[in-house]
């Protein structure tokens, strides 16, 4: 009887309201459904604090947004299925809405999922920079592959999962033969129009992200509110609202912290006037950034670890720190390989989105190799990648490096081994190509800087086959990738260290940004941003062990300036780490809206307008917010507060030069 009403329902002129409604129904609990996989997909960066509250705001949020993405992607759907003409209403134009919904859903059901799979990377959900950052790239369907091999659980998944949508999927079964008169068409007009006209701002309001009018349309920010850390925004988020409105946004926008810069000036100003204690030293000056080198895998840094049982998997570079520079805590700018070069080389960090992908991009700024260059050096850059990947190549040369070497340059150079030395993913093995660079650093007229970006620590995770005994599977997959990376460093040192231009060389080692984590310290919010920052002069002049502070990325440009006693005004978001007190030193990053400040031994989160938390810098779980009770909060927010105005001052008005 139930079954024959239903029946009935669908085949009146409601029916059509009807299936459209129950399958809508249906795109909320697929979106549930990814939303259960992303979670288990990364447990172990949500299982910290969990709690039933928790997880209640989370599926408060998670409708929101899903209820927002939903009625974006599903709006021709709906159009389509309540047009108020007669006349469509027969089978294969229902067909052709059956076929419209279940390949828009399931597209948005897979990439919820290839989402999942990428987020340790980034800790956020993927926005419309990822197409600018990986447009120059051709092998990243052997990147999928891996992937999808590895994941082979998900395709299963996304196949049962598109499979129930055909067969679920609701269908009105009305036609256009039961309307052979006048009444009966204007009645299904009506009826179909009203629909239209109640569904139109119903859809508009999902799409804004509620009712009242004071409220602007919801932005990737507004996960910040159901969540207790930014990293759990993205767990809140689903990709395609991410993706969506993302699309051709502003990206920076000058906030009302100060009414100008000179009044942000008086509390932070990013341009330094060095006075040197010393003349200018000619030093050359080596910038070493590994791919995917997170602080985490260095038994060096992480003595502490596994109640000081942990080794780590890099005893090259631990012989190296012992010998070098390094700090307490240190930390990346960015959570991508893009967001690495300018922060390194140009002292400028990630806000937002990736800098080389902002208009900004074209302001006027320049690198430590754009400044030292103007002092007589000669200046290189070395990717084992293909010429103009990721970028790098066009953002060397916008930054002041003279000459760019990459895989093609490899290939030519009789002396080693060419495309057998390719890794049939990315680029030249880490080995090989540092030994490359080495020969061709010995070519170059001193004083230089030369940086090299290194790729083999980085996903599939394969490593060369002869080192697949030496190296073999352990923990995490990437942990045989920076074994052998670590290794490849070591030799690296070793051939360098016979050359006659070593002793007057600053060698400078950090990594572009982290990734895959098995320790609870690093997949916190500040903690996945661990990095190391190491310098090393085999002088002796300015090496003094681990220092008791704070340390990140865009201080290696201001320090290395600093040692060589640099005295022209230059740009700089870090600081001078060897005239800093330690108390002093400070790191800035953002994640998922939220910027994260580090200084007087907490981490600040501030989302705009309010602290959200703060952190003791040894309370490496992050579990006692503290806000409100710690004497340094308002003078971090002051601070904050000024670089971030300074920021993005200078990038609305181009003005990333002194």
């Amino acid at each position: 009887m139930k079954n024959q009403k239903f029946n009935k329902a669908l085949a009146s002129p409601y029916g059509p309201f009807i299936a459209m409604a129950l399958n809508i129904l249906m795109a909320f609990v697929i979106y549930a459904i990814a939303r259960l996989e992303f979670f288990f997909e990364n447990f172990g960066y949500f299982s910290n604090n969990i709690s039933l509250s928790l997880i209640g705001k989370w599926m408060e949020g998670g409708y929101m947004f899903d209820r927002s993405a939903i009625a974006y992607t599903n709006a021709l759907y709906i159009v389509l299925m309540l047009f108020p003409l007669w006349i469509k209403e027969r089978r294969y134009y229902h067909l052709l809405c059956k076929w419209v919904f279940v390949v828009v859903n399931g597209l948005m059901f897979i990439i919820n999922l290839c989402d999942s799979v990428y987020f340790p990377y980034t800790l956020r959900r993927t926005t419309t920079s990822v197409f600018h950052e990986f447009q120059n790239e051709n092998n990243l369907g052997d990147v999928f592959w891996g992937e999808f091999l590895q994941h082979w659980y998900l395709v299963i998944l996304a196949a049962v999962v598109i499979w129930a949508l055909w067969k679920l999927f609701v269908m009105p079964q009305t036609q256009h033969t039961q309307y052979s008169t006048i009444k009966s068409k204007l009645r299904f007009g009506v009826v179909q129009l009203a629909f239209l006209l109640l569904t139109t701002p119903l859809v508009i309001v999902a799409c804004r992200g509620g009712w009242s009018g004071d409220i602007r349309p919801i932005t990737v920010n507004n996960a910040n509110e159901y969540v207790q850390r930014p990293t759990e925004c993205a767990l809140v988020l689903n990709t395609p609202f991410a993706f969506i409105r993302t699309i051709g946004k502003d990206v920076f926008d000058v906030p009302n912290y100060y009414t100008d810069l000179d009044e942000a000036e008086k509390v932070f100003s990013p341009i330094h006037r060095p006075k040197s204690a010393h003349a200018f030293q000619k030093k050359n000056v080596v910038v070493l950034i590994v791919e995917s080198f997170g602080r985490e895998y260095i038994g060096a840094l992480n003595k502490k670890l596994e109640n000081g049982n942990y080794k780590g998997y890099t005893p090259y570079v631990d012989r190296l720190i012992a010998k070098s520079t390094t700090y307490e805590y240190s930390y990346c700018n960015g959570r991508k390989s893009i967001d690495g070069m300018p922060s390194v080389l140009c002292g400028i960090p990630m806000f937002k989105e990736p800098f080389v992908l902002t208009p900004a991009s074209m302001n006027n700024y320049t690198s430590i190799a754009g400044l030292l260059a103007k002092e007589g050096y000669q200046t290189s850059y070395f990717h084992g990648a293909r010429r103009g990947s990721m970028g790098f190549m066009a953002f060397a040369n916008k930054v002041g490096f003279e000459e760019y070497f990459g895989r093609e340059n490899f290939d030519k150079d009789k002396r080693f081994g060419g495309e057998d030395d390719f890794d049939g993913h990315w680029g030249i093995w880490d080995e090989p190509f540092l030994q490359y660079w080495c020969a061709k650093i010995g070519e170059m007229k001193q004083p230089f800087m030369t940086a090299c970006f290194t790729v083999s620590s980085h996903t599939p995770y394969v490593i060369p086959k002869k080192y697949k005994s030496v190296f073999p599977e352990e923990g995490l997959p990437i942990h045989k990738c920076i074994r052998y990376t670590d290794m490849a460093i070591g030799k690296f040192f070793e051939a360098a260290s016979k050359q006659p231009w070593f002793k007057n060389t600053i060698f400078v080692l950090t990594s572009d940004h982290t990734n895959l984590s098995d320790h609870k310290q690093y997949q916190t919010d500040i903690g996945g941003f661990s990095s190391p920052i190491v310098i090393y002069d085999p002088s002796n002049e300015n090496n003094s062990g681990i220092q008791d502070g704070i340390a990140q990325q865009i201080d290696i440009m201001p320090t290395v300036l600093g040692i060589l006693g640099y005295d022209k005004p230059f740009l700089s978001f870090g600081c001078n780490l060897t005239t800093t007190p330690m108390r002093e030193t400070y790191a800035v990053n953002y994640l998922n809206g939220i910027y994260q400040y580090c200084k007087y031994g907490n981490v600040l989160q501030f989302d705009g307008q309010t602290t959200r938390g703060i952190y003791r810098l040894n309370d490496h779980l992050m579990q006692h917010n503290l806000k409100g009770k710690v004497k340094e909060q308002a003078k971090m927010e002051r601070e904050l507060k000024a670089i971030i105005y300074q920021y993005m001052y200078r990038m609305v008005h181009d003005k990333l030069m002194p």
